[in-house]
Formats: structure tokens, C-alpha cells, sequence
């Protein structure tokens, strides 16, 4: 790892001299030193070793963690109002503990598997001394170079599984699909459908496995054609509402793995003649503004988003002062959020039949 001490550097050994212990050129040596991202992880991994083989110190860049008092919010797009809770929690937490907070999106995309160039330079630049992630999916190659720059770092919803040790914050996403679930069940719904996220990515598929878990534990059989994918798309959403509906058996309710997703699914079902609650009830997930707005309001698991993003800041805090949190997941709890969107089911008219 690259040391960071004293200012004074007369008698340590020269960069030529790393440079030429770990077999580079000055100048790529002077790009490790300095914190350039643009430097191949073999290579760097050889300087830095060499820096600490020889005991080189640089001169500090930036100030230590505590006085930089500066870090780095990194959310995958700043488009929705899910974007804009975690914000809030994260400023109202930075208020509170002093700090200032640089507010970045869509910069852990990649093209290729490099991530884009110059966003790692600037971090070192302005003197960050960590770095939240929301709903961003930082590429390996900026994980080395995190760790190899001791920045710490936290995850908050991770869009995937993290890579051991890799701390991160999210919501109880098993347990908002059981209560979702268990919602519907208890009004007397049996043909439930969940409209889910991407395959892949953790939140989404803890809801599905909840859904499924609260339907085996009331004893309803599962139907494998009522589990549909929309990639948290309005459109997809409503495409998917459409294919169920016209199945043999359509379902009297929707689980919607988000918000956004449920206005889809209320697009359709109006496109159809059908009325929420009255033909098809519908459970949401996030309890975000839109939940509010719907028409009828929508019941909905609430996500707590702030708590998550203010709970996460404090993490990094501590591992900025050099603790490790006991665990590298927290999970926050969730409720169901009951509006207008939910009743009694009426069972609806198979797909052949024109409805009411």
C-alpha cells in the first residue's frame, strides 16, 4: 500500500529508486504515488509494494480523514424521487456530523470493463475521505483501486451481491415480499402475480423469495406464470400487467416490486376496463411520493430510504476513524403501507370473456 506520513523526505530512497525496484518508468511511478487511476492493477500492485519494501513517504495530497471533512455520493442516476430520499438522508446526516458531501451520477458505468476515466483523479484531487454508493455497481478495477488507496467505502442498496467484505446497507427486501404477501393473502386473494425487477439483482430477488415463502406458508400453490419481470420499467410493467391478463387464470392481485412499476401496472389495468381495487388489487413497494399521488393511493411496503443513506453515512464515519462495523450487512426494517389500492377480491372473468 502507498504510505502517507511526513512531509519531510530526504532520507527515504528517491521515486527513481522504486520506480526502478518495481521495474517502471518514473513517471508511471509518480502516477501510483499521486493517486492516478490510470495505471494497470499489476502494475500498480507492484509500485505499491515496492513503496513499502523501500518505506518511500509521499507528501500528503489532501489533509487526514477527520480534517478533509468531505465525501463522495455516488448514485447511479439522479432521475427519480428514490434518488432524492437518499439525498435527504444523507444531507441531514452530514449536517449533523459536520461533513460536506460531493454529490456524483452514472459514474461507476463502465465501457468495456474500464470505469470511466478521471472520476478517481478527482476524488483524490478534492481530498475525499470516503464514498457512498446508492444503486451503483462500482466496477472491480474501482474497488482495487479503492482499497489500494485506503478510501473507505459503503454500499447503500446494492444492485448486487457485494464481494466479501464489502460493507453495505439495505432494506429487509424477504420480509417487505412476505408482508406484501401475507397482506393479500389475509383479504382472501389465492391468484397473486408479482411483477419483479431484474433477475439478477438482490433487492428484487428477496422480494420474489418472500412472495413465494408467504404463499407456501398459507398453503397456495405457486404458478410459475404469474412470476413476471419488468427491469423496474413502467412500460415493461405494464406489458407484463397485459400478459397476465390474458391468461387462462388471470390473477385478482399484483405484488409490484416498486412504485414506479405499479403505475404501469395501473396503466394497464385500466387499458383493460379494470378498477383498483374493485377487479384487481395492487401491493407496491418503496413508498415513494408516486404511492401518495396514485389514484387510488397505493399500498405499498415502505423502504426506508433516508434511514438507510444517514445509517450508511454514519458507517463510513466510523470506518474513516479506522473501525470496522461488526457486520458488513445492515438491513433496515420495513412495513406494509396501507392505502386505497387493496380489497376483497372479485374474482375476474377468464381471458376470453369481455369484463364488466
Amino acid at each position: 500500500m502507498v504510505r502517507t506520513g511526513s512531509a519531510s523526505v530526504a532520507a527515504g530512497p528517491t521515486l527513481a529508486v522504486v520506480a526502478r525496484e518495481a521495474g517502471v518508468s518514473v513517471p508511471t511511478a509518480s502516477k501510483v504515488v499521486n493517486g492516478r487511476e490510470d495505471v494497470a492493477p499489476e502494475t500498480r500492485r507492484r509500485v505499491t509494494e515496492a513503496l513499502d519494501r523501500l518505506g518511500y513517504v509521499r507528501r500528503p495530497r489532501f489533509d487526514t480523514l477527520k480534517s478533509s471533512g468531505l465525501v463522495d455520493l455516488v448514485v447511479h442516476s439522479l432521475e427519480s424521487s428514490g434518488s432524492g430520499a437518499v439525498l435527504h438522508g444523507v444531507e441531514a446526516a452530514a449536517h449533523e456530523l459536520g461533513l460536506e458531501v460531493v454529490v456524483s451520477a452514472g459514474l461507476t458505468r463502465t465501457r468495456g470493463d474500464r470505469p470511466e476515466r478521471g472520476w478517481l483523479d478527482r476524488l483524490t484531487t478534492r481530498g475525499s475521505s470516503g464514498v457512498l454508493f446508492n444503486l451503483a455497481e462500482p466496477a472491480p478495477t474501482q474497488y482495487t483501486w479503492l482499497d489500494q488507496h485506503r478510501i473507505p467505502y459503503v454500499l447503500i442498496d446494492p444492485v448486487v451481491e457485494p464481494p466479501p467484505g464489502v460493507v453495505s446497507v439495505g432494506a429487509a427486501n424477504w420480509h417487505g415480499g412476505v408482508t406484501a404477501t401475507e397482506h393479500l393473502l389475509r383479504l382472501g386473494h389465492e391468484r397473486i402475480a408479482v411483477v419483479a425487477g431484474h433477475q439478477r439483482t438482490m433487492g428484487s430477488g428477496a422480494r420474489v423469495a418472500g412472495y413465494r415463502s408467504a404463499l407456501a406458508a398459507a398453503g397456495v400453490r405457486h404458478r410459475p406464470e404469474y412470476v413476471c419481470h419488468a427491469g423496474f420499467d413502467e412500460t415493461l410493467a405494464r406489458n407484463a400487467t397485459l400478459h397476465l391478463l390474458g391468461l387462462p387464470e388471470p390473477p385478482t392481485a399484483v405484488f409490484v416490486c416498486s412504485d414506479r412499476m405499479a403505475l404501469g401496472v395501473y396503466e394497464a389495468l385500466a387499458e383493460r376496463g379494470l378498477r383498483v381495487p374493485d377487479d384487481v388489487s395492487v401491493v407496491g413497494f418503496d413508498d415513494l411520493p408516486e404511492a401518495r399521488w396514485a389514484a387510488p393511493a397505493l399500498t405499498t411496503v415502505r423502504q426506508p430510504l433516508s434511514e438507510m443513506a444517514a445509517t450508511a453515512l454514519h458507517l463510513l464515519v466510523r470506518m474513516m476513524d479506522g473501525a470496522r462495523p461488526e457486520s458488513t450487512r445492515t438491513e433496515l426494517s420495513t412495513r406494509l403501507v396501507e392505502r386505497a389500492s387493496t380489497a376483497a377480491p372479485r374474482l375476474l372473468p377468464s381471458s376470453t370473456e369481455t369484463p364488466a
